[in-house]
Protein backbone atom coordinates (compact mmCIF):
# COMPACT_ATOMS: atom_id res chain seq x y z
CA UNK A 1 0.00 0.00 0.00
CA UNK A 2 2.43 2.52 0.74
CA UNK A 3 5.93 2.45 -0.47
CA UNK A 4 8.33 4.79 1.09
CA UNK A 5 7.72 5.97 4.68
CA UNK A 6 9.13 9.01 6.08
CA UNK A 7 9.88 8.34 10.04
CA UNK A 8 11.11 11.22 11.66
CA UNK A 9 12.97 11.32 14.87
CA UNK A 10 14.19 13.20 17.89
CA UNK A 11 15.76 10.44 20.02
CA UNK A 12 12.89 10.42 22.72
CA UNK A 13 11.49 7.54 24.44
CA UNK A 14 8.67 8.36 22.59
CA UNK A 15 10.16 8.85 19.12
CA UNK A 16 11.77 5.60 19.29
CA UNK A 17 8.19 3.79 19.63
CA UNK A 18 7.53 5.26 16.71
CA UNK A 19 10.18 4.13 15.08
CA UNK A 20 9.51 0.35 16.08
CA UNK A 21 6.15 0.61 15.25
CA UNK A 22 7.15 2.17 11.85
CA UNK A 23 9.64 -0.65 11.31
CA UNK A 24 6.98 -3.16 11.62
CA UNK A 25 4.23 -1.43 9.72
CA UNK A 26 6.86 -1.17 6.88
CA UNK A 27 8.05 -4.88 7.12
CA UNK A 28 4.13 -5.69 6.67
CA UNK A 29 3.53 -3.67 4.15
CA UNK A 30 6.63 -3.98 2.27
CA UNK A 31 7.88 -0.69 2.04
CA UNK A 32 10.57 1.31 2.76
CA UNK A 33 11.62 3.64 5.55
CA UNK A 34 13.42 7.20 5.06
CA UNK A 35 14.09 7.88 8.86
CA UNK A 36 15.09 11.47 9.21
CA UNK A 37 16.65 13.63 12.27
CA UNK A 38 16.38 17.09 12.02
CA UNK A 39 18.97 19.06 14.23
CA UNK A 40 17.24 22.41 15.37
CA UNK A 41 19.50 25.22 16.27
CA UNK A 42 19.43 27.90 19.11
CA UNK A 43 18.05 31.23 17.92
CA UNK A 44 20.55 33.99 18.33
CA UNK A 45 19.04 36.25 21.10
CA UNK A 46 20.36 39.29 22.03
CA UNK A 47 23.62 39.61 24.20
CA UNK A 48 23.66 39.94 27.77
CA UNK A 49 26.36 39.96 30.79
CA UNK A 50 27.85 36.92 31.52
CA UNK A 51 26.33 35.60 28.01
CA UNK A 52 28.02 32.80 26.45
CA UNK A 53 28.22 32.38 22.48
CA UNK A 54 27.78 29.97 20.91
CA UNK A 55 29.66 29.26 17.23
CA UNK A 56 27.31 28.20 14.98
CA UNK A 57 30.04 26.08 12.75
CA UNK A 58 30.35 24.01 15.84
CA UNK A 59 26.64 23.99 17.10
CA UNK A 60 25.92 22.77 13.45
CA UNK A 61 28.34 20.22 13.90
CA UNK A 62 26.87 18.79 16.98
CA UNK A 63 23.22 18.68 16.11
CA UNK A 64 24.40 16.90 12.89
CA UNK A 65 26.30 14.25 14.84
CA UNK A 66 22.97 13.82 17.43
CA UNK A 67 20.69 13.58 14.47
CA UNK A 68 23.56 10.71 12.72
CA UNK A 69 22.80 8.70 16.36
CA UNK A 70 19.56 9.29 16.19
CA UNK A 71 18.96 7.77 12.07
CA UNK A 72 21.26 5.60 12.32
CA UNK A 73 19.89 3.26 14.92
CA UNK A 74 16.60 3.23 13.04
CA UNK A 75 18.42 2.40 9.85
CA UNK A 76 20.26 -0.79 12.22
CA UNK A 77 16.92 -1.44 13.46
CA UNK A 78 15.24 -1.54 10.29
CA UNK A 79 18.03 -4.26 8.71
CA UNK A 80 17.87 -6.00 11.41
CA UNK A 81 14.02 -6.10 10.23
CA UNK A 82 14.95 -6.94 6.70
CA UNK A 83 13.62 -3.35 5.90
CA UNK A 84 14.67 -1.09 3.56
CA UNK A 85 16.33 2.26 4.96
CA UNK A 86 18.09 5.43 4.28
CA UNK A 87 18.83 7.69 6.60
CA UNK A 88 18.83 11.15 6.56
CA UNK A 89 19.35 14.34 8.38
CA UNK A 90 19.63 18.24 8.25
CA UNK A 91 19.42 21.42 10.16
CA UNK A 92 16.59 23.59 10.11
CA UNK A 93 14.98 26.01 12.76
CA UNK A 94 11.38 24.27 11.59
CA UNK A 95 11.39 20.88 12.02
CA UNK A 96 7.68 20.47 10.95
CA UNK A 97 8.78 22.25 7.40
CA UNK A 98 11.76 19.98 7.40
CA UNK A 99 9.92 16.92 7.71
CA UNK A 100 7.32 18.30 4.68
CA UNK A 101 10.01 18.79 2.64
CA UNK A 102 11.63 15.36 3.31
CA UNK A 103 8.60 13.34 2.71
CA UNK A 104 8.24 15.50 -0.48
CA UNK A 105 12.23 15.05 -1.51
CA UNK A 106 12.13 11.33 -1.02
CA UNK A 107 8.69 10.48 -2.68
CA UNK A 108 7.44 9.23 0.67
CA UNK A 109 3.90 8.58 0.88
CA UNK A 110 3.26 8.15 4.32
CA UNK A 111 4.72 10.22 7.46
CA UNK A 112 4.63 7.85 10.72
CA UNK A 113 5.38 9.78 13.26
CA UNK A 114 5.24 10.44 17.12
CA UNK A 115 3.26 13.23 19.08
CA UNK A 116 3.87 13.82 22.57
CA UNK A 117 0.77 15.15 23.51
CA UNK A 118 1.72 18.58 24.93
CA UNK A 119 -1.31 20.77 25.92
CA UNK A 120 -1.83 23.83 27.39
CA UNK A 121 0.91 25.94 28.28
CA UNK A 122 4.02 23.08 27.40
CA UNK A 123 2.14 23.44 24.19
CA UNK A 124 2.12 26.86 23.93
CA UNK A 125 5.43 27.24 24.71
CA UNK A 126 7.03 23.80 22.72
CA UNK A 127 4.83 23.96 20.05
CA UNK A 128 3.50 20.85 18.08
CA UNK A 129 5.83 19.86 15.56
CA UNK A 130 3.44 17.05 14.78
CA UNK A 131 -0.06 19.09 14.88
CA UNK A 132 2.44 21.47 12.01
CA UNK A 133 2.65 18.49 9.90
CA UNK A 134 -0.84 17.28 10.05
CA UNK A 135 -1.84 20.72 9.13
CA UNK A 136 0.31 21.07 6.30
CA UNK A 137 0.69 17.55 4.47
CA UNK A 138 0.02 16.11 1.51
CA UNK A 139 0.17 12.88 2.34
CA UNK A 140 -1.15 10.68 4.99
CA UNK A 141 0.36 11.09 8.54
CA UNK A 142 0.14 8.13 11.07
CA UNK A 143 0.39 9.34 14.29
CA UNK A 144 1.74 7.34 17.34
CA UNK A 145 0.40 8.82 20.66
CA UNK A 146 1.52 8.08 23.93
CA UNK A 147 -0.82 5.65 25.03
CA UNK A 148 -0.76 3.53 22.28
CA UNK A 149 3.20 3.45 23.09
CA UNK A 150 2.83 0.94 25.27
CA UNK A 151 0.69 -1.54 23.15
CA UNK A 152 2.42 -3.77 20.79
CA UNK A 153 2.89 -2.52 17.08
Amino acid sequence: MYRRILVPTDGSELSIAAERAAIDFARANGSAIVALAVGQPYLPTAAVDGAVAIDPAIEAETLLLEANRHVERVAAAARAAGVACTAVTTIAHSASQAILEHAAKHGCDLIFMATHGRRGLTRLLLGSVTQDVLAASTVPVLVLRPQDAAAPA
